[in-house]
């Protein structure tokens, strides 16, 4: 059964649809109020955006459901609820399970036992399941299931039919990936193949010949690896990988095998490192963190443009209040006036204020200018505001010196000129620009030096964060924070 299958036999309805065979006892139906009650399901309200209780279910928790429902469906317990128990205290979220397919002489092998031993899972072949005489594929990957180790699959399915029967046994991999490369180059390849009897490891007479002469002595030529096998292998590789891909349509990933072993291998570690889209609800809660002229305002305007994310900058809130002669900006207007830093209370009863209002909490917000420290990061943290996306714009000085020190601003229109990229238009206007103060090269180090004296602690506070380089074209640089936002955090593996 393939998951378009799974997805039309809802055992939370009246009826189940799975097809039962003759004699076969129809099974439990799964009640939704179990889930409720559990509190792992509630019910969805919108898809971008929605309150608070719809946020806190996450997409890891409709993850889980979906998860669950394939479980049921599959396995059909007499007893659902204990079932559903043991499901939900399982601690397997990310356990890998992986296929990886591939070409004779691709490297499949190779790459599949690297994997295995870099993220402590276990490795099933068709030969070492051969071996095992009464070890089916289903309970050797579930027993490994439940040990909580995963399992990679090297050449396995190898037919369509593979495929679909590994699905109906309820193996349901996460990540697949092919590997690809072209026939002549396979063919050559394969010729030079060499196995060590002992280790099973894998080596080759050009690219990859173990400089141990104890080595060297023993390894042995497979058998099967002539030129005229190589190519029958080949074609029939070929017929069958086509009808077998259409399976996993939305996990897949093909990798060009025709480059050197170590690149194929962090391209397949990076994916199988990477979580997939979920459809569970979503709110941006953005967080851009960078020193002075690092681009920040005009990434969270950028950002506010095309996802309707509000753009939430801290100075400009104190600003707005103090303009706004509110009781916040009569506490605020003192220390304006000193030119002194707003204390972090006062900052937050501000910023607290924004993030509550009703547009903050259904389209999400883009946050920049605060938290500059990790006692800011901390009160905001425990105040409840925790973004799920902070990313940290590098820009080197020299880079923000040419950006900030060039900046003029004509006292007459108030346009803003940059005597580099946006020069005045004429040597009349150019003659009675002004610069900011506070844009002198001396102010501007001093507030790199302080910047930089705090990230460490705050990428260290914010783990998942990402680093990006904001010395670039700055629609390069939203289209890196974009991706990040759209897509999952990558899991990091130890």
């Amino acid at each position: 059964m393939d998951r378009e299958g799974l997805a039309c036999c809802s055992p939370w309805g009246s009826q189940s649809r799975t097809r039962l065979s003759a004699g076969t006892e129809r099974p439990h139906i799964y009640p939704r109020v179990f889930l409720l009650k559990t509190g792992k399901l509630r019910p969805r309200e919108r898809s971008w955006g929605g309150s608070r209780s719809t946020e806190r279910l996450g997409r890891g928790a409709l993850a889980e459901t979906e998860n669950m429902l394939e479980q049921l469906l599959i396995h059909q317990p007499k007893d659902p609820i204990p079932f559903m128990i043991d499901h939900l205290q399982r601690d397997n979220d990310y356990v890998p399970k992986i296929i990886i397919l591939g070409p004779p002489a691709s490297g499949k092998t190779t790459i599949a036992m690297w994997l295995a031993k870099h993220l402590s899972t276990n490795l099933l072949s068709v030969e070492s399941l051969i071996a095992k005489e009464y070890s089916p594929l289903a309970a050797d990957a579930r027993m490994h299931h439940q040990k909580f180790k995963g399992w990679i699959l090297d050449g396995i399915p190898e037919t369509r039919e593979q495929a679909l029967m590994i699905q109906t046994l309820g193996i349901s991999p996460r990540h697949v990936i092919a590997l690809s490369a072209p026939d002549t180059v396979l063919i050559e390849r394969n010729l030079g193949k060499r196995i060590d009897p002992q280790t099973g490891e894998i080596y080759h007479t050009t690219f990859d010949w173990p400089p141990e002469s104890e080595i060297q002595n023993r390894l042995m030529m497979p058998a099967g690896i002539s030129e005229g096998e190589t190519a029958r292998k080949l074609l029939e590789y070929h017929r069958n990988i086509v009808r077998i891909l259409p399976s996993y349509p939305k996990i897949l990933k093909v990798i060009n095998a025709d480059q050197p072993c170590v690149d194929v291998f962090y391209q397949a570690l990076t994916y199988v490192q990477t979580s997939h889209r979920s459809n569970a609800p979503f709110t941006p809660r953005v967080l851009l963190c960078g020193p002075v002229g690092s681009g920040k305002s005009l990434q969270a305007a950028l950002l506010a443009q095309k996802y309707g994310l509000i753009n939430v900058c801290c100075g400009q809130l104190l600003k707005e209040a103090v303009a706004d002669k509110s009781k916040y900006g009569e506490m605020i207007q003192p220390f304006f006036e000193k030119e002194i830093a707003v204390p972090d209370n006062i900052i937050m009863k501000v910023l607290k204020q924004r993030l509550d209002q009703q547009d903050c909490v259904e389209r999400g917000w883009v946050l920049h200018g605060f938290p500059r420290d990790l006692d800011q990061a901390h009160v905001m943290d425990s105040l409840g505001y925790k973004p799920n996306r902070v990313f940290f714009l590098n820009v080197p000085l020299d880079s923000v010196i040419e950006r900030l020190t060039l900046r003029r601003t004509d006292p007459v229109t108030g346009e803003r000129y940059h005597l580099m990229y946006k020069p005045p238009p004429t040597m009349e206007v150019q003659a009675r620009l002004l610069q900011n103060p506070k844009e002198s090269e001396e102010q501007i180090k001093l507030k790199m030096d302080l910047f930089y004296r705090n990230s460490a602690e705050l990428e260290q506070f914010y783990g998942e964060a990402i680093t990006l380089n904001g010395d670039q074209d700055p629609y390069t640089v939203f289209e890196y924070i974009e991706s990040g936002i759209i897509n999952p955090l990558p899991k990091k593996v130890p």
